[in-house]
């Protein structure tokens, strides 16, 4: 029987813990935001700090969006539509090593100040760029973050980026309301814009840039959303694919 897009969500979250506790290669270390008296909307922030709704806390209202969204195309179709060109794929980089906020201490062009990929994280990378060179999905422009976590993510899976300084955090763990307004107004013009003809636009960032664009926290980590621009200034989000789904789209 098919497991509901939540329910698959769910368990890569849990399984991306158990990983983090396990694998020689990830370090685990203690969500530093499981405090019940932060507010829900920003158990959601702190750079990637943990992927929430785990530990038995409640669910952010950006991450139960996140479970609750339901695919309006998938397997066949979406391959089919893809291959078409017209749209944005947004993809939250892959696994890194350990899971804590860094955007206050990172470096921009310092690998050693960051969070960075695990080995499962290189994988995970490789293994979407293998499924987008298999199904020939058309793509024109490789943006990334200046973070190393997601311009290695792109390079692993495409071969090339470019490096946006829009889709990097602010210097805070705790965003004000003009921080995310900010993040937002960043994000916004780069998930409109169409793509050229035939083509798709790939954006390798963040989860609160994403969040504070669409109302949705991106997790775990690796997943992508698939965003269709109106031509208007409007976009639509048409599915969310986890990093192993990308080779099953044919399937």
């Amino acid at each position: 029987m098919k497991k509901s897009k939540s329910l698959e969500l769910l368990m890569a979250i849990g399984l991306t813990a158990t990983l983090s506790s396990t694998s020689s290669f990830v370090n685990a270390q203690e969500n530093p935001h499981n405090n019940t008296n932060i507010p829900p909307f920003l158990l959601a922030q702190g750079g990637e700090g943990g992927e929430g709704g785990e530990g038995g806390e409640e669910y952010s209202e950006g991450e139960q969006a996140n479970a609750d969204f339901k695919d309006k195309m998938n397997g066949k179709q979406l391959l089919d539509s893809l291959k078409q060109g017209g749209y944005v794929i947004y993809f939250r980089h892959a696994e890194t090593e350990k899971d804590y906020a860094d955007q206050v201490t990172a470096v921009m062009g310092n690998c050693s100040t960051q969070r960075t990929l695990s080995e499962y994280g290189w994988n995970q990378a490789k293994m979407i760029g293998e499924a987008f060179r298999k199904y020939s999905i058309p793509v024109a422009d490789v943006i990334a973050s200046q973070y190393c976590r997601a311009w290695q993510t792109a390079d692993l899976a495409f071969g090339r980026h470019v490096k946006n300084g829009d889709l990097n955090f602010p210097k805070a763990e705790d965003y004000t309301d003009e921080q995310v307004a900010d993040m937002k107004a960043r994000l916004i013009p780069m998930l409109t814009k169409l793509p050229p003809q035939g083509e798709n636009t790939v954006i390798v960032g963040h989860d609160d840039l994403f969040e504070a664009a669409t109302g949705i926290y991106p997790a775990p980590q690796g997943l992508a959303y698939v965003v269709k621009p109106d031509g208007n200034g409007g976009f639509e989000l048409i599915a969310n694919l986890l990093p192993e789904e990308w080779m099953k789209l044919g399937q």
